[in-house]
């Protein structure tokens, strides 16, 4: 079987993708691989993207960075399923998947 790209699976087969990865991710974890789960995580979150849709985020906006409570993140522009800006405080910029960003109420 070919690898399908994510912007080529259907939303069924990015839920199963993600399942997979998660489900490899914790078996990585209780391994002690951490560098092996950290990939794993990363690659779950960008797959998760492709079933939001980027206009949903607002350039300017600043969102709350998933697991990492006290982090924001303030967009400077999108690009595809990744969003770009810098995190509070923060002086790099720097691209997040658009699922790891969640409205600040």
């Amino acid at each position: 079987m070919v690898d399908k790209r994510f912007s080529e699976m259907t939303e069924y087969e990015l839920k199963q993708e993600i399942a997979k990865l998660r489900e490899k991710a914790k078996k990585a974890e209780q391994m002690g691989m951490i560098n092996e789960f950290a990939v794993l995580e990363r690659k779950a979150a960008m797959a998760e993207s492709y079933l939001l849709d980027p206009n949903d985020f607002d350039k300017g906006e600043i969102y709350r960075i998933k697991n990492e409570p006290s982090q924001y993140f303030k967009i400077d522009y999108l690009r595809g399923y990744f969003a770009w800006g810098y995190r509070l405080n923060g002086e790099k910029i720097e691209a997040l998947p658009i699922s790891l960003l969640e409205k600040v109420n």
